[in-house]
């Protein structure tokens, strides 16, 4: 089975696709803004990566999302909630993490069908 690589750098790919299924790095917002502001980054990156991969967000199988502080898990979900395609929402998880630089609020990781 081949393997295409989006968007592939000498650390990571922003997104593999290995069968019908691809698997998207953890997708970031800008740093500085507002937990909703990165949340929206990170979902608008994550169409258009789902969109080069041939899929979109009906197919996603699971998303989990990491808070820097999960004080902002009503704020994520103000975005997360319009933007979900909510009969085909996939399984989700969230929880808190240490992110890669204090600016970061939220970061997700998908993994969708093509």
């Amino acid at each position: 089975m081949s393997i295409r690589r989006i968007e592939a750098g000498p650390r990571m790919s922003q997104a593999v696709i290995h069968g019908n299924t691809v698997y998207l790095a953890g997708q970031v917002g800008t740093p500085g803004k507002s937990v909703a502001e990165q949340t929206g980054d990170v979902l608008a990156s994550v169409d258009r990566l789902l969109k080069e991969a041939g899929s979109d967000k009906s197919k996603i199988l699971q998303a989990i999302i990491w808070l820097a502080d999960m004080a902002d898990f009503a704020e994520m979900n103000s975005v997360w909630d319009k933007w979900v395609d909510g009969p085909n929402a996939p399984a989700r998880a969230t929880g808190e993490a240490k992110l890669a630089t204090p600016e970061y609020k939220v970061e997700i990781i998908i993994t969708a069908a093509v």
